[in-house]
């Protein structure tokens, strides 16, 4: 029999590919893409025409550990950290618009929080 977890993480996937089927990141609008692990947050900026990743950023890379570095924060707090950053790298290679792909989580908490971070950094959508 398969567990709660097993029929979430179903869930999630059902509405991923759903979502994914009506947003396409494209050269001059690319595709916000989000993931949640337990621990950490990722975010990439993708054109979907070629597969290519043009900006990410995570609580892992050197950037956001910067903006953490006093220590005491929550996986929200790490998440808004994730949208400042991927806002500042994807301004400094000309990216203004984007489209957001939450990936099948609600926006709500930690993916909400990097959604206002990204915008609040410059990033339309």
């Amino acid at each position: 029999m398969k567990g709660r977890s097993y029929a979430r993480r179903v869930g999630r996937e059902k509405r991923r590919k759903r979502i994914r089927q009506k947003i396409r990141g494209m050269t001059g609008r690319p595709r916000l893409s989000v993931f949640r692990s337990l621990k950490h947050t990722y975010a990439q900026l993708i054109d979907d025409t070629n597969g290519a990743t043009l900006v990410s950023a995570s609580t892992l890379s050197e950037d956001v550990k910067k903006e953490l570095a006093n220590g005491g924060h929550t996986k929200t707090d790490a998440s808004k950290a994730v949208g400042k950053v991927l806002a500042r790298l994807a301004l400094e290679k000309g990216i203004e618009q984007i489209r957001f792909d939450r990936g099948g989580y609600l926006y709500h908490g930690r993916v909400r929080a990097l959604a206002d971070a990204a915008r609040e950094g410059g990033l339309k959508f």
